[in-house]
């Protein structure tokens, strides 16, 4: 369904999700994905809510949306992702989070496993 073709009031609640997101707005976005939203709802680049959350270094919004089935794989359209991003970021409790929902370090180019090599940081995949 393309964006012109879906009632504006999905689309700005789906715009606000992704906002909620980049905030660390946990309580908030929990509560939209548990009256029906997406969990794992992307932006126009394919960055998944957790990728957003993971990214920005939100924890309690990622274990938020793990908890409630978010794909802690789900590449973005680069390839990217939500592990290789929180490591990339130094967000060291989101990977964590990642690590203990079962991401894989070796899914997306470059790979979390590469991304954590490049900044010295492999003791991150071994939580």
């Amino acid at each position: 369904m393309s964006e012109s073709s879906t009632p504006p009031e999905l689309v700005e609640i789906a715009h606000a999700c992704l906002d909620f997101a980049r905030e660390g707005e946990a309580a908030r976005l929990a509560a939209y994905v548990d009256r029906g939203v997406p969990v794992d709802l992307t932006d126009a680049n394919g960055n998944t809510l957790l990728m957003l959350a993971a990214y920005h270094g939100h924890a309690a919004t990622v274990a938020a949306l793990l908890q409630r089935g978010a794909d802690p794989d789900r590449l973005n359209d680069r390839g990217q992702s939500p592990l290789a991003g929180a490591i990339f970021k130094g967000e060291d409790e989101v990977v964590a989070a990642l690590m203990a929902a079962g991401a894989d370090p070796d899914a997306g180019a470059p790979t979390a496993r590469a991304t954590a090599q490049m900044f010295g940081r492999t003791d991150l995949l071994h939580g």
